[in-house]
């Protein structure tokens, strides 16, 4: 015999939905925000995207010899460092909003965009002495924009 399915007469089965009514909630209240990482998120799709992060930075980990390229896409801009999660240190970064490639972009959320993006990072990882790297795609898809940063990186040569 499971937990819920106790006997009805002792209120073993409902003891969480008694539990709602003594807190005034009913089943189709909305739920209170969450916090995931210190961070208040109030989007479904953004709680969504940190849990994924969370999951594969378990086992994405930068290093001296092989660092994190981490990728953040807001709806604007598109964002890229080059991280050594050992030391803590951030070896290279880039972005829509640089001074090198500003003037040349339209508009900084669209694909155009992220491959200038990429391929800045990736010059910037080569002058800092990095060949390889472990690519983190920060729980988004890896597709359009964060596709097109990685391909204008590779462009460069930088190693995936």
């Amino acid at each position: 015999m499971s937990w819920a399915s106790g006997p009805a007469e002792a209120g073993y089965g409902d003891r969480r939905n008694l539990c709602k009514k003594d807190k005034g909630e009913k089943p189709g209240d909305k739920k209170p925000d969450a916090f995931i990482g210190g961070f208040l998120i109030v989007d479904k799709k953004e709680e969504l995207r940190l849990r994924r992060h969370r999951r594969v930075r378990k086992k994405v980990f930068g290093t001296a010899e092989k660092p994190r390229l981490n990728v953040f896409r807001s709806l604007n801009n598109i964002y890229a460092q080059v991280v050594d999660d050992a030391k803590g240190l951030t070896l290279a970064a880039a972005s829509t909003l640089d001074g090198e490639i500003k003037p040349q972009l339209k508009a900084g959320g669209n694909v155009e965009a992220a491959k200038l993006v990429g391929q800045l990072i990736g010059k910037r990882a080569v002058e800092a002495g990095v060949k390889k790297v472990v690519f983190d795609r920060g729980g988004y898809k890896y597709h359009g924009r964060v596709k097109s940063l990685a391909d204008g990186a590779r462009e460069v040569g930088l190693e995936f």
